[in-house]
């Protein structure tokens, strides 16, 4: 769609149970949505969408129905929808795909918008990481864990996943949050500038994850943006027709 926007956002992370009222947190997401909808000519979700999502084969989770209609609405209006998954909804396959259109990927991956080349990733899945985070990450791909996981009724593990997503966000303390945020930062630089050497034709650097919502412009490499979160942020970039990458916040005025 010549003429019109290219949008970034991830880490919504809605459903979240260690949120104050995620319903308004959704609508909030729905406002921003309805926002950007006569002038999206792409959207792009880079993964913690949803805190906790399995999908079945024949059922998905309740909930998102606010969400995942506004979406319906933007494919139904031509946006193109891209969604990289995160390590909080890895597992999502084909239902949105088929019912949207739209491209669900796994991993980093180069695409191309508004002219630009432009490596997109969640961001857990690039550069040094714990063996102990890659391991588990290796145990959420793997179709043999996915078929033994989805083998257990979800009264047992949708508790099992959601308590696990509050417990690892509530029990460090800002300080630690913040701590391994920037750490996380410097990994997702160091892979960003090797990666550039050994492939020069990227303009830009696009990732989630971390929470940080962040520009850094570089003397000697393309652009490496962070784009926050929505728990608190409610952040997001545009990328405008002229190849101009912005760093925005959503902010309602009362009427």
């Amino acid at each position: 769609m010549a003429g019109k926007n290219t949008y970034f956002i991830s880490d919504l992370h809605l459903g979240a149970k260690y949120m104050n009222d995620p319903l308004e947190r959704e609508r909030r997401v729905c406002r921003f949505l309805d926002s950007i909808k006569d002038d999206a000519a792409e959207l792009f979700l880079l993964g913690d969408i949803l805190d906790y999502w399995y999908e079945y084969k024949y059922v998905v989770p309740r909930g998102y129905i606010r969400f995942l209609g506004k979406l319906a609405e933007l494919a139904d209006a031509g946006v193109k929808l891209t969604w990289v998954t995160g390590n909080h909804d890895v597992w999502l396959f084909d239902y949105l795909r088929d019912q949207l259109g739209m491209t669900v990927l796994k991993g980093h991956t180069v695409v191309e918008a508004q002219g630009k080349r432009i490596l997109i990733s969640h961001g857990d899945d690039v550069g040094v990481q714990p063996v102990m985070y890659r391991f588990t990450r290796w145990c959420f791909y793997n179709r043999v864990c996915q078929w033994l996981y989805a083998g257990i009724h979800p009264r047992w593990t949708y508790p099992i996943a959601t308590g696990w997503s509050s417990e690892n966000r509530t029990s460090r303390s800002p300080e630690r949050l913040k701590e391994i945020s920037e750490n996380a930062a410097t990994r997702l630089l160091d892979f960003s500038r090797e990666y550039y050497a050994a492939h020069p034709d990227v303009e830009a650097f696009v990732y989630g994850h971390i929470h940080i919502a962040r520009v850094y412009p570089q003397d000697t490499m393309p652009p490496v943006i962070m784009l926050g979160e929505w728990i608190t942020l409610n952040s997001y970039v545009v990328l405008t027709p002229d190849g101009q990458f912005a760093l925005k916040y959503f902010e309602e005025t009362a009427e």
